[in-house]
C-alpha cells in the first residue's frame, strides 16, 4: 500500500464539505476532498428543497440560528457575485385557525431574537390578496427566504476550491485510520487503489456518515450518537398558483407539509417527518411510498383547499442526520476545544439549514483548524 502526506483533507463532497474545501483552499491549505461516491453532492445535498432559509425557527443562541442567519447573507452575496441561479421569492407562514394565528407572534419573536428583523405580520385579507389561492386566518411574510440552484452552487464552490489548489478525489471511501503521536491523522483510503494518507488537518464533513468516519479513527474521541429522519417529497403535476413559498405554522417537531418552488417554477410539497428505526445509513431506503400522499392532501388543503384531486405524485426523499438524544438536535462543529486534538474538526448533525449555512460553517471550521 502506497503512503502519501498532505496538508489537509476534507471528507465529504456535499455542499458543506465543498464550502469548507473552498475556504481551506483560499487560506492556502491545499485540501484533498475525499468522496466515497463517484460524484460530488450525491446524497443529502441532492435531496433537499433548495431553500435559502431566513433563520426563523431555530432556538436563540443555537449553532443553527447563528449559521443560518449569517450564512443567508453570505450566500445571497455569493450567488449574485458568481452568477448562480437564485431567487429571493419570499415565504408566507400561514395560519388556518385561531390558535395558529395566535402563535404567529411567538414565531416572529423567535425570529427577531435570531436577528431576522424583516418579518411582516399580515392579516388574512392581506395574505390572500398577494396569494389569492390561499385560505388562511393570518400569516407572516419572510421576504429574505429564497431558492437556489444547489447543483450550480456546489459547482461554484468546487471550481473555486480547485482554482486555489484543492483536488477532488472520488470513489475514495475511508476504511480506517489512527492518530499519530505528533497529532496528525493517518487515513486508510479504499477503492480501486488503496493508500495510506497522512494529514495535518482533517475535516470530517461526511454528513450521514460522519459518525462512522470518526469511529474508524483509532485514538480519536468517540462521536455522538446519530438519529436519522427521512423526509418525503411529492411533486405537483400542475402549475402551482403561488409566487412565494408557503409554510404552515409548525406543529410538533416538524415544519409541516410546505410548498416550495424550484428555479424552473416546479412546485413540490414536503418534506414530511419520518423517524427511521435504524440509524445505519447503509439501511436507508429512499423510495417514497405513494400512500403517504393521502396525508399530504389533507395537510395541504388546510391552506390551499382547491388543491386538485390526483395532482400529487411521489417524487424523492432525503434523510437528515441528527444528534440522537438531544431535546433540540443542533449542529456540533467539534474542534480541539471538544476533542483535544489541534488541527482537526468533526461535524455532526449537519442537516437543514446546512445549505443556507454552508459559507458560515466553513468560516467556523477554518477558525477551529487554526486553534
Amino acid at each position: 500500500m502506497e503512503s502519501f502526506e498532505t496538508e489537509s483533507v476534507v471528507i465529504g463532497a456535499g455542499v458543506v464539505g465543498l464550502a469548507i474545501a473552498r475556504a481551506l483552499a483560499i487560506a492556502g491549505l491545499d485540501p484533498l476532498i475525499l468522496e466515497k461516491n463517484g460524484i460530488f453532492g450525491e446524497e443529502t445535498s441532492a435531496r433537499n428543497s433548495e431553500v435559502i432559509h431566513a433563520g426563523i425557527y431555530y432556538d436563540s443562541g443555537s449553532a443553527k440560528a447563528h449559521h443560518c442567519v449569517a450564512g443567508k447573507h453570505r450566500l445571497y452575496e455569493y450567488c449574485a457575485a458568481n452568477g448562480i441561479a437564485h431567487r429571493r421569492c419570499g415565504k408566507l407562514i400561514v395560519a388556518t385557525d385561531t390558535a395558529e394565528t395566535e402563535r404567529l407572534a411567538s414565531i416572529a419573536a423567535k425570529a427577531l431574537a435570531n436577528g431576522v428583523d424583516d418579518l411582516e405580520t399580515l392579516t388574512a385579507a392581506q395574505a390572500m390578496a398577494i396569494e389569492p389561492a390561499l385560505s388562511v386566518t393570518g400569516a407572516l411574510l419572510s421576504p429574505s427566504t429564497g431558492i437556489v440552484d444547489s447543483h450550480a452552487l456546489m459547482l461554484a464552490y468546487l471550481g473555486e476550491a480547485e482554482a486555489n489548489g484543492a483536488q477532488l478525489v472520488t470513489n475514495a471511501p475511508i476504511d480506517g485510520g489512527s492518530v499519530r503521536d505528533d497529532g496528525r491523522i493517518d487515513l486508510l483510503i479504499g477503492g480501486e487503489t488503496p493508500m495510506r494518507l497522512t494529514a495535518r488537518h482533517v475535516v470530517n464533513a461526511a454528513g450521514l456518515w460522519a459518525q462512522d468516519i470518526t469511529a474508524q479513527i483509532k485514538g480519536f474521541t468517540p462521536p455522538p450518537p446519530r438519529a436519522l429522519v427521512k423526509g418525503n417529497y411529492f411533486t405537483l403535476t400542475t402549475r402551482a398558483p403561488f409566487e412565494r413559498l408557503i409554510y404552515p405554522v409548525p406543529v410538533g417537531g416538524g415544519l409541516g407539509v410546505h410548498l416550495t418552488l424550484d428555479m424552473a417554477g416546479r412546485a413540490k410539497f414536503g418534506p414530511d417527518t419520518e423517524w427511521l428505526d435504524n440509524a445505519d445509513p447503509t439501511a436507508i431506503d429512499y423510495t417514497v411510498d405513494p400512500a403517504r400522499g393521502d396525508g399530504f392532501y389533507a395537510a395541504i388543503r388546510r391552506y390551499w383547499p382547491s388543491l386538485p384531486d390526483a395532482s400529487l405524485t411521489a417524487d424523492y426523499a432525503g434523510v437528515r442526520p441528527k444528534i440522537a438524544g438531544d431535546d433540540y438536535p443542533d449542529y456540533r462543529i467539534e474542534g480541539p476545544e471538544a476533542h483535544g486534538l489541534p488541527g482537526h474538526v468533526m461535524l455532526y448533525g449537519i442537516e437543514s439549514p446546512g445549505l443556507t449555512s454552508s459559507l458560515s460553517i466553513a468560516e467556523e471550521v477554518l477558525t477551529k483548524l487554526r486553534m
